[in-house]
């Protein structure tokens, strides 16, 4: 049958009209990249579906909030710590292990830059976020203050409160710990380019999730890059890091895929003080090229002398009275002779009261090898009395961003 003229026009007038929004449909849904910016703070790209809503005051006020906050850290911390790590870590590993780090990509990055492979692992669940241009009337602002309040401790004292985080991380509709690594990467000047769920079967394999069996360890993969453009990853696992944890997943044997690396232990609970988590320190041991840690990390008495270099840093006060039996004689030894840091770490997050260990291991021939350029010798311990741990001050319980020193 012909078609009539009136028909044409109309069929083209639509063809046309589907032409031209195809592009806009195609855009609807945000970027990775744009999301974690717009949570970040910072704006999208222009052409995102993000865009409009950077006008609603609450996001404003957000960005304000955030531009302030990272300042201050970048200044009094970051850049302080981007320093040392050059000044001490000449040739680190392209690994880094970040066991206990709840979703602290911005501390491991400052430490190790030069990684191009980390892997950050957790009780915390990876959790998601949404596609935010589809959240209700009055979503943004709730969920942009659910983020920062969950950041609170963390940009004050350099640690995430565990108790707060399991609150803040399961509220609203933005959960886990994804959001806050988003806020973290873009804020530390990465470009996100894919964001993959996975989990890692119990020989260490890691598959797209869905398909590993239902007892294997969850996590996420985020691939992103620097200013240079070199491509990294970012693994997140939320996995149990006990002794009967570790035991039944692949976790571990996933991380010796990638091993030798080089490690960060901060603000850890003393967990690895432990019996109960001897696998995991036993793996950090023998895994590690280098490892970073306040005085919660691996107790000084199972490293071995012959195997390790220490050089340390600060000044070791004892721990918090939370963690009261935990004061290591040997550490304090040690630290009589450590260089003076100028930035402040883990639970005692005061700088003057901040202590820090780089422990380098030694290859066969017994040199320090080329991950330390630090000239501070290490100090064998010796028997003292034991005295008691020097008391500090609580966290503030009011005020997100109060800098005591």
């Amino acid at each position: 049958m012909k078609m009539m003229p009136s028909v044409k026009v109309a069929t083209l007038v639509a063809a046309v009209f589907f032409a031209a929004i195809s592009p806009i449909r195609a855009a609807e849904t945000a970027t990775v990249d744009d999301t974690a910016k717009f949570l970040a703070g910072m704006m999208p790209s222009a052409d995102s579906p993000l865009m409009p809503l950077t006008q609603d005051p609450s996001w404003q006020r957000h960005a304000k909030f955030f531009d302030a906050a990272f300042a201050q850290l970048e200044q009094r911390q970051l850049s302080k710590i981007r320093t040392w790590s050059d000044t001490n870590l000449a040739a680190p590993r392209p690994t880094m292990f970040y066991m206990f780090s709840g979703p602290d990509f911005l501390y491991a990055n400052a430490f190790y830059p030069k990684a191009t492979t980390y892997v950050l692992s957790a009780l915390e669940p990876p959790g998601s976020v949404p596609d935010l241009t589809r959240l209700p009337r009055g979503g943004i602002g709730a969920a942009l203050y659910n983020v920062e309040h969950s950041m609170g401790s963390i940009l004050n004292f350099s640690f995430f409160i565990t108790k707060q985080m399991k609150v803040d991380l399961h509220a609203g509709q933005i959960s886990g710990t994804l959001p806050v690594l988003y806020v973290f990467l873009a804020r530390s000047g990465k470009t996100l380019k894919s964001v993959t769920p996975v989990t890692v079967d119990d020989q260490g394999v890691v598959h797209p999730a869905g398909e590993g069996p239902a007892s294997a360890v969850r996590g996420v993969r985020i691939m992103f890059a620097g200013a240079d453009g070199v491509e990294k990853t970012l693994y997140y696992f939320s996995t149990d890091l006990s002794n009967p944890g570790v035991k039944s997943s692949g976790f571990l044997k996933f991380c010796a895929t990638l091993a030798p690396g080089n490690s960060l232990i901060k603000s850890a609970s003393y967990l690895l003080h432990s019996g109960n988590f001897t696998t995991a320190r036993d793996f950090l041991l023998a895994n590690s090229s280098t490892i970073i840690q306040d005085d919660s990390g691996i107790p000084l008495t199972y490293y071995s002398a012959k195997k390790w270099r220490f050089f340390p840093f600060g000044r070791y006060a004892g721990p918090i009275s939370e963690f009261a039996g935990r004061y290591q004689e040997s550490y304090a030894e040690l630290f009589q002779r450590a260089q003076p840091i100028d930035f402040g770490i883990g639970y005692r997050w005061r700088t003057h009261e901040s202590n820090l260990l780089l422990s380098v291991r030694l290859p066969d021939d017994g040199t320090a090898g080329p991950e330390a350029t630090s000239s501070t010798e290490p100090l064998p311990p010796r028997p003292r009395k034991p005295r008691p741990p020097a008391p500090v001050p609580p966290p503030p319980r009011s005020g997100f961003f109060f800098f005591g020193r």
